[in-house]
């Protein structure tokens, strides 16, 4: 594990992130206090969040979506 200032990963972010990606944890320093760990995402975690999923589709019966939002804005 590995401590660095906030200073130094905001100058060298792109080149430490790609040393997270090939398993090194960070710990980011600001004013001596640790404020960030940075560690690899394991990647059954990555594949399992929400936003990797196919969204909700809306239906409405008898009509389109979009066709029942406008005749409600029109009362």
């Amino acid at each position: 594990m590995r401590t660095i200032s906030f200073t130094e990963f905001r100058n060298k972010a792109s080149l430490l992130l790609s040393e997270v990606e090939k398993g090194e944890m960070l710990i980011v320093m600001k004013h001596g206090k640790p404020i960030a760990k940075i560690i690899p995402a394991d990647a059954t975690e990555v594949k399992n969040n929400p936003w990797n999923k196919p969204a909700l589709r809306l239906v409405v019966k008898g009509g389109g979506l979009s066709s029942a939002i406008l005749e409600e804005r029109d009362k």
